[in-house]
């Protein structure tokens, strides 16, 4: 059953988000008549492979993505390397891998959303308000019905977690319905900050949410017209969500977490337990959108490694670091990368010895 529920879909997964990074390098790389040495599924050994145009294309023993291999990544001697193009050409090359992988979300989340799912039913009511927590300075009080927040409708829960967390280090303005004493109800409006480090146990705004109706929920489903603007909103969501989670761990909150293959392939089975196989979509949307920033991150052997050298080259007026010094630069990254992934295994393995899964 672990083989069925995580290891078969985290390596489809992973499969599929590593060929769509490695397609973007291989379009671009074309587009500028880079010649591409290869482009193989998996990893070697080869296991069989054909030659087109000057090009293998290859299938590998080792099904954990792909790759796509450029001629001369740091050295310019042949017209047709990558470093002998111009440095705008280098860069979209560089910078097309992890451009895929932001875009391919915004598909996953636009299918996500055309199929059928079940969903909380609302309204969000405040199930405990935090003494001393700026909810409470807000006059915000158990059992109120949350209508809005910054003018954005919530249907439940869920939906008041996410713009919560959206809006953190801001001050929010929720709109809520109150009964009153003695019977009918009351619209108030009330303004919270959503803090960046608050007390261990407590939200941004130091309120708990629950729905009014715990044990009822809907069939939601998008059509095509409805469901691409809400992927790309989704999208950008993400992608305000990651950013919240470093500027908070810098303000003292809790740090985002970090998994290796192991960590991920035991989340993905933690996913297709509890909430099934649909909502691989997006996880694996969210997988994307993290391989896409780590690897425009500016360190050595990523692509954001080689991208900042040809940044300095263009700083410098077209003086180039030397190929060697280069490639020997990214073989220490190699190295560094290799070791944290080893490193991150390792308290992956020992999180599921103890039973402890990602998300807890």
């Amino acid at each position: 059953m672990f083989l069925l529920n995580s290891i078969l879909p985290f390596v489809g997964m992973l499969v599929g988000l590593i060929v769509i990074h490695e397609l973007g390098h291989y379009i671009t790389a074309k587009l500028f008549r880079v010649k591409v040495l290869e482009a193989g599924l998996g990893y070697p050994p080869r296991a069989w492979g054909f030659t087109w145009r000057g090009t293998l294309y290859s299938i590998n023993w080792l099904p954990l993505g792909g790759f796509v291999r450029l001629l001369g990544e740091e050295d310019p001697s042949d017209p047709q390397s990558l470093a002998a193009q111009p440095a705008w050409k280098r860069l979209i090359v560089l910078a097309s891998g992890s451009g895929m992988n932001f875009v391919l979300p915004i598909v996953l989340f636009a299918v996500a959303f055309m199929l059928p799912r079940q969903v909380p039913v609302g309204p969000a009511i405040i199930d405990v308000v935090e003494p001393g927590s700026p909810a409470a300075q807000a006059g915000l009080q158990p059992g109120d019905h949350i209508i809005s927040i910054n003018g954005e409708k919530m249907k439940n829960s869920l939906d008041v977690g996410r713009q919560i967390r959206l809006n953190m280090g801001d001050t929010i303005t929720f709109k809520i319905q109150r009964d009153v004493f003695g019977g009918g109800t009351q619209v108030v409006t009330a303004n919270a900050e959503a803090r960046w480090d608050p007390p261990s146990g407590q939200g941004p705004t130091g309120i708990k949410i629950a729905n009014l109706y715990p044990q009822f929920r809907e069939t939601e489903q998008y059509s095509l017209l409805h469901a691409i603007p809400k992927g790309w909103t989704s999208t950008i969501d993400a992608l305000t969500l990651a950013r919240n989670q470093v500027i908070s761990f810098f303000h003292g909150g809790s740090g985002p977490d970090v998994a290796g293959p192991v960590g991920i392939a035991s989340a993905t089975g933690d996913v297709v337990k509890e909430a099934g196989w649909k909502t691989l979509l997006d996880f694996a949307a969210l997988l994307s959108i993290n391989l896409a920033i780590v690897n425009i991150l500016p360190l050595p052997m990523l692509d954001g490694g080689r991208i900042a050298f040809v940044l300095l080259e263009i700083v410098r007026r077209g003086k180039r670091v030397a190929p060697e010094k280069e490639a020997l630069v990214h073989l220490v990254g190699l190295a560094l990368i290799i070791t944290f992934a080893v490193v991150v295994t390792y308290f992956d393995v020992i999180r599921l010895i103890d039973g402890r899964s990602l998300f807890d």
